[in-house]
């Protein structure tokens, strides 16, 4: 007979492979090892608060690799992009995996997050991954094309953090939830002379009925 303990333990879901059957199995098998590595990491680094460890599966990678198809269905022709506070690694590492073919860089302040992401980057032998220890607006000005970002800032902060960074002609991706709208609408008149915000696209996760979005920003002057 099982003691409470394990009969109340809860269950930590991984249902990536039954939501995407269509991604190839080295990919399933990095996305797997992605979501072990964290699980264990966070118990000693603060990568997702423990209420979304049960359900990362939905709330951390489906929400990736959906942003991500998002991003790179709209704009094919990205060769290099950076994830400004990647932290835990979403969606960077996610896009990395899903698309070899193209540089990511993840951005993070925090070390002991870089350790992780390097960790990460190593174990899943991702060539096209690089991880830079330092603020999101430590870049030479105009040096970034494109960027993207979840749970950074808001829209508005995120694109004053990002205004001398990115270059004219760049864009900023942003990962928001169903309240998007309420973001752009905030947007100081005077950075809409600098960004021209858009909607890329709307999804929902396998599971709940929550909308989340991909805004983009272009900087135009």
């Amino acid at each position: 007979m099982k003691d409470n303990k394990e009969q109340e333990a809860p269950i930590i879901f991984y249902r990536i492979d039954e939501w995407f059957p269509d991604l190839s199995p080295e990919v399933k098998t990095r996305l797997k090892t992605y979501h072990e590595d964290l699980i264990k990491f966070n118990r000693t680094v603060n990568l997702i608060t423990p209420k979304t460890v049960f359900v990362a599966d939905a709330l951390h990678f489906a929400d990736s690799i959906l942003a991500s198809r998002t991003i790179y269905k709209s704009n094919p022709s990205i060769d290099k992009i950076y994830d400004l506070g990647s932290g835990n690694g979403f969606p960077g590492l996610v896009f990395a995996i899903l698309y070899p073919q193209v540089q990511v860089v993840l951005v993070e302040v925090d070390q002991k997050k870089c350790e992780f992401l390097r960790h990460m980057a190593g174990i899943l032998d991702l060539k096209n991954v690089t991880v830079e220890n330092k603020n999101a607006d430590a870049f030479p000005d105009g040096s970034l094309k494109f960027v993207m970002a979840r749970g950074l800032a808001s829209i508005s902060k995120a694109i004053m953090l990002a205004r001398k960074t990115v270059a004219k002609g760049g864009i900023f991706y942003h990962l928001k939830g169903e309240e998007w709208g309420i973001e752009v609408g905030e947007i100081p008149t005077q950075l809409c002379s600098i960004w021209s915000p858009s909607l890329v696209g709307e999804y929902k996760l396998p599971v709940g009925a929550v909308k989340f979005a991909v805004v983009k920003t272009d900087k135009i002057a």
